[in-house]
């Protein structure tokens, strides 16, 4: 398939995309919303109009400041043109490319090579890489990630996973302090021990959960638009297993809640039943499937890679 083909295939489905993220917002919200009302019905009474208020607190708060939290969360500063051109450089031409306005910039403190973008919609788009990534991956693997980053930016995948990642804190910090003052209650309207430990064990999981539907298909669909996008899949295929190899020997210390927000799991490989609750495909998988993408591209590949500078 002619790179003019699949990047004219990733147009297409662009516009449905964006379509069914806001749809998928909306559900989002309301999902964990009704799960927080929940946990607070299940405390009593007298708690469920304090999680009705809170709710509503958290889908305001959620859709306007995610970004900001998530940000604050990972420690992310942000980065002027003198401070890293090379880098915004490369983030300004894939942008332009992508027809969306440039998004800030901004380094994570972090020696684990990721990256991850967030925003509530491309003119207030973020991307943010660590500094592990900018020491391990060359120009040519460091641009296929900024690109796949950028697709999530101009689908609107980072207010999905941004909402996502702060809603799912919240009520897990909450599942946590209903388990931990309900089951010192004596009057008896709170819940009983084997509730509390309901509350604290499966109030997260089910936030996590319904995360996941939305985070593995956002993966896949981010490498296919991200590679249209740099016209070179092998680049972010190179890229993807540098740096699953680089979470594998140094996991990095974020909060689970915004570990799906990565293009790489941060917590490293995962075994056996903890595979099934990772917010991510396998890596395996999406190099596969940008490698069947770079042999069906015209033969001779993407001129921009045999030309890319080999480090920044």
């Amino acid at each position: 398939m002619p790179h003019g083909a699949l990047a004219s295939g990733a147009q297409v489905v662009s516009v449905a995309k964006v379509m069914s993220n806001q749809l998928k917002t909306i559900l989002l919200l309301g999902s964990l919303s009704a799960l927080l009302i929940a946990i607070g019905g299940a405390i009593g009474p007298d708690f469920l109009g304090y999680a009705v208020v809170s709710a509503a607190v958290m889908n305001l708060g959620a859709y306007f400041f995610s970004d900001k939290i998530v940000l604050a969360t990972s420690g992310a500063q942000q980065v002027t043109v003198e401070q890293a051109p090379e880098l915004h450089a490369m983030v300004a031409e894939l942008a332009e490319k992508a027809g969306i306005p440039k998004p800030r910039v901004y380094i994570i403190p972090e020696a684990q090579p990721n990256a991850f973008a967030t925003g509530r919609s491309p003119k207030q788009g973020v991307v943010a890489v660590t500094e592990g990534i900018l020491q391990l991956l060359d120009a040519r693997e460091l641009r296929g990630v900024l690109a796949h980053e950028l697709s999530h930016v101009k689908n609107r995948d980072v207010l999905i996973s941004s909402i996502a990642a702060t809603v799912a804190a919240a009520v897990s910090y909450v599942a946590h302090v209903a388990g931990f003052f309900g089951g010192g209650r004596r009057d008896g309207e709170g819940p009983s021990a084997l509730q509390s430990l309901l509350l604290l064990l499966v109030a997260p999981i089910a936030a996590t959960l319904i995360q996941f539907g939305i985070s593995r298909s956002r993966e896949f669909e981010a490498d296919r638009s991200g590679a249209a996008l740099s016209g070179d899949p092998e680049a972010l295929a190179r890229a993807l297993e540098k740096l699953e190899s680089g979470a594998r020997a140094m996991p990095a210390q974020v909060q689970p809640a915004i570990a799906s927000l990565f293009i790489v799991n941060p917590f490293g490989a995962m075994r056996s039943v903890a595979r099934l609750f990772s917010t991510h495909p396998s890596t395996e998988e999406r190099v596969r499937r940008l490698r069947t993408l770079e042999t069906q591209a015209a033969p001779g590949g993407p001129n921009w890679s045999r030309s890319a500078p080999t480090h920044l």
